[in-house]
């Protein structure tokens, strides 16, 4: 089974597929292998990718948040529990970070500000505004997303990984999008319920990625595949590494993987 991540991984930044990796996807299915997205997307910003790539089973979204189907049926829940998100939410208020949450599938917020839309816009969603996050959240949202620039996602990340440490997973998916999940979900986690509810073992997976989100699955698979000029974070736990997405990078892994061929890093 190949789990991959959908942005930076072979959804360019300029949201382009590659017509190689795709059609690799193909020749990967045809010898045999179950391809599925895991990504931090939330599920209607992943689904259409979902389909465009050809992927028909269950999948990972929400940074390992969900399992959805692609009728939008659920197979794993693990939200952030209300008081930690609120007490984020607090934080953020005070610092002047935005900050957003989900629930029922909407992007809620309490401002309609251009970070907002930045994400919006990347993730193909609309955006909900509410008066108050507290209200509109419910028990538990599956993740929460600070938006803001690359230098100031480096500085907030290790403050917010230290002062939640073990009540909160924090990572980066793209390097202006710091997101946040209940402990008991990440993309390793999903991933081992899903491959063992597709029925492969832990050493018949093979993650790809390009985000610290991905350092979990990447670690635990089989094989793990990281992008060129990913993080070091993902970068030292990476079996191998391949080329960014527009220089056919999946295509090579599948290539190598239908011909029982791979490299390791070095």
């Amino acid at each position: 089974m190949i789990a991959l991540d959908l942005d930076g991984t072979i959804v360019s930044m300029q949201l382009k597929v590659d017509p190689r990796d795709l059609e690799a996807l193909d020749r990967a299915r045809t010898a045999g292998w179950v391809v599925v997205a895991c990504t931090g997307r939330p599920f209607p910003g992943a689904l259409p990718w979902v389909r465009h790539l050809g992927m028909t089973d269950p999948f990972v979204c929400y940074q390992g948040a969900q399992i959805r189907g692609l009728d939008g049926s659920v197979l794993w829940d693990r939200g952030l529990a209300h008081d930690v998100a609120m007490e984020v939410i607090q934080f953020c208020r005070a610092g002047g970070h935005h900050v957003q949450a989900y629930r029922d599938d909407r992007l809620i917020v309490e401002r309609d500000r251009p970070e907002a839309r930045e994400y919006a816009n990347h993730a193909g969603m609309e955006i909900d505004v509410v008066p108050d996050l507290d209200l509109a959240m419910g028990p538990t949202t599956p993740k929460l997303v600070i938006v803001a620039a690359k230098d100031e996602i480096n500085q907030l990340l290790p403050e917010i990984r230290e002062r939640w440490r073990d009540r909160l997973f924090a990572s980066t998916s793209l390097p202006t999008f710091l997101e946040m999940t209940s402990p008991q979900a990440d993309k390793r986690m999903a991933l081992a319920f899903l491959s063992a509810h597709l029925g492969f073992s832990q050493d018949q997976v093979v993650a790809v990625g390009d985000g610290r989100n991905d350092r979990p699955m990447v670690e635990w698979a089989g094989l793990g595949v990281a992008i060129e000029g990913s993080p070091a974070e993902l970068m030292e736990v990476a079996d191998q590494v391949i080329p960014a997405p527009g220089s056919a990078g999946i295509a090579l892994l599948v290539d190598q993987l239908i011909a029982g061929t791979t490299d390791s890093a070095s």
